[in-house]
């Protein structure tokens, strides 16, 4: 009888099962991969150094939109000052043309009743008696005189009116413009943090534990570096006050001066300390940082500009081993933030969104952040 089994294929076995021979090479390819796949990692996440440094990032690009935001909240509020006056002015001549012709109006119907002709030989006939031509000779000469006036008032008058018109209507597209800046940065500014937020909130909480250690090792460093600037500073300071004992001089009757108004920016800035960063604020509840630096020496008399790229002009520049208490001290290339200095290396500062004003050291985020040092007074 005839057996109905299939014949075996021919192939070989490994680890006890049985490939056919066209399945060894695929076998070998898995072997590969899982090889492969055991040596990399088993996905791509970011190490934490890697979302540290990237969560900083979003931070600082979000600090400097909020430097545009600020700008251009600050230059919408001047153009639309400058809007509302060149409206103003708009409306106040085309009320001086309303009436320059209506009074011209009055002349033409004035001419159209006496038969808008100078008086003449006719008229002369006309007239009842020489007196009364004499008068009426004196009255179209009256009236000829004002009218060329008002001619003259009316066009002059609507030139400059139209010339304002224009003015307004320039001046409101570009109100239009900036405000369709302050717009695109507000939107840079929330989309930043949001991606900061976002990126903080994917983390476990032995992550987050890791992450703050990490913050912890960052500050004692730069703890140390403050300290060491301290040192430097005070020696400094001692050798240059025995190098000057017995001199007076004008120099140290300014220095004296300005110790005077930083004293004041100090007092007003460490009276902040806690309160809460936030975006375009300038206090008196919150700030963010070019906000406060403005706020503090405003309080000592002192004006300075809104945003930190201006504050970083509105000054001298020293150097850091030379910044004094009230000094302002700008970080990174594009100068997007600034904190006050108040000497042992240490600073007072709205850090970021989230946190709040805090003394720290000025190497908080390393030496090579440090842009420049700046005394506004």
């Amino acid at each position: 009888m005839a057996s109905h089994r299939k014949s075996r294929p021919v192939g070989t076995r490994v680890a006890g099962i049985r490939t056919p021979a066209l399945a060894t090479a695929a076998l070998t390819s898995v072997a590969l991969l899982s090889q492969s796949a055991n040596a990399a990692p088993a996905d791509d996440k970011p190490s934490l150094e890697e979302v540290e440094k990237k969560v900083d990032d979003l931070y600082r690009q979000a600090e400097s939109a909020t430097d545009n935001y600020n700008a251009a909240k600050e230059k919408t509020a001047k153009q639309r000052k400058q809007v509302d006056t060149l409206l103003d002015d708009v409306a106040r001549r085309t009320e001086k043309l309303n009436e320059a012709r209506q009074e011209l109006g009055s002349f033409a119907a004035a001419q159209y009743r006496t038969g808008a002709a100078a008086p003449d030989t006719a008229t002369f006939l006309l007239a009842d008696t020489p007196q009364d031509y004499f008068d009426q000779t004196q009255l179209m000469g009256r009236l000829t005189n004002r009218q060329k006036g008002a001619v003259d008032d009316y066009v002059s008058e609507q030139s400059a009116t139209m010339k304002k018109r224009q003015e307004a209507s320039q001046s409101l597209q570009t109100l239009t413009e900036t405000q369709s800046d302050l717009k695109t940065a507000k939107a840079t500014v929330q989309k930043k943090l949001a991606d900061a937020r976002e990126m903080l909130s994917e983390l476990t909480a032995q992550e987050k534990a890791r992450l703050a250690a990490l913050e912890k090792q960052k500050q004692e460093a730069a703890a140390r570096k403050a300290a060491e600037l301290a040192r430097q500073q005070a020696a400094a300071e001692k050798a240059a006050q025995e190098a000057t004992a017995p001199q007076e001089s004008t120099s140290t009757a300014a220095d004296s001066s300005y110790a005077t108004k930083a004293a004041k920016a100090l007092a007003f800035v460490r009276a902040q300390i806690g309160k809460p960063y936030v975006w375009g604020a300038t206090g008196p509840d919150s700030y963010d940082c070019s906000g406060l630096t403005q706020a503090a020496w405003k309080a000592a008399g002192v004006d300075l500009p809104r945003v930190t790229y201006d504050q970083v002009n509105a000054g001298t520049t020293v150097s850091l081993a030379d910044a004094q208490p009230g000094d302002l001290v700008f970080f990174y290339d594009d100068i997007s933030h600034v904190g006050l200095y108040i000497g042992n290396g240490m600073m007072i500062h709205a850090p970021k969104p989230g946190a709040y004003v805090r003394e720290e050291s000025i190497y908080y985020d390393g030496e090579s952040a440090i842009h420049s040092v700046v005394r506004p007074a």
